[in-house]
């Protein structure tokens, strides 16, 4: 199977209904930013670490995800909502095991948990793509439950990380002007 097929090479593109779009569209622009969360995480995961499992599984939800952007048609993914709840139970569990946080802190830390920082800006720029995608055109509302949270997912996760690691995090301080 060839990897290019020349059919975008004006612009456009075909969801998953047939349907031709603009690659500029907002709904491509939502899947399209999906799809970046999703190699972010990837990268995540080369670094071996214990959350690996929990990683892959937001991989395989990102993929479905994009799928129900690509197509106008799809079904709703009510599973979804299990792992939002899923999701504030590692929460939970993580952050009881973390110093209690009573400061805004700086995104950073260790390679690992700069990179999961970077991660959850992703994942809060795809929430904010899909948003505006549902103010134009319906979009399972499950979606955005589940991004909301996961950007909470992958802060605390960064804070696991960096914590486990021994790197101190750095707390805002505001600039006097």
């Amino acid at each position: 199977m060839a990897i290019y097929t020349r059919t975008g090479d004006r612009g456009k593109t075909s969801l998953f209904d047939g349907q031709r779009v603009s690659k500029a569209s907002l709904r491509v622009e939502a899947y399209g930013t999906v799809d970046e969360l999703n190699s972010i995480i990837g990268v995540i995961i080369a670094e071996k670490l214990k959350i690996n499992k929990e990683l892959i599984k937001i991989q395989n939800d990102l993929f479905d995800i994009g799928s129900s952007l690509a197509n106008p048609t799809s079904k709703t993914l009510g599973y979804l909502g299990n792992r939002v709840k899923e999701f504030e139970k590692s929460i939970d569990e993580m952050t009881n095991d973390l110093p209690a946080l009573s400061n805004f802190i700086l995104p950073g830390g260790g390679k690992t948990g700069a990179t999961l920082h970077f991660a959850r800006t992703i994942s809060r720029r795809t929430e904010r793509k899909i948003v505006t995608l549902s103010e134009k055109e319906p979009i399972d509302k499950n979606i955005i439950m589940y991004l909301n949270r996961l950007s909470d997912l992958l802060f605390t996760m960064a804070r696991f990380v960096n914590f486990g690691e021994k790197n101190k995090e750095i707390i805002w301080i505001q600039s006097d002007h």
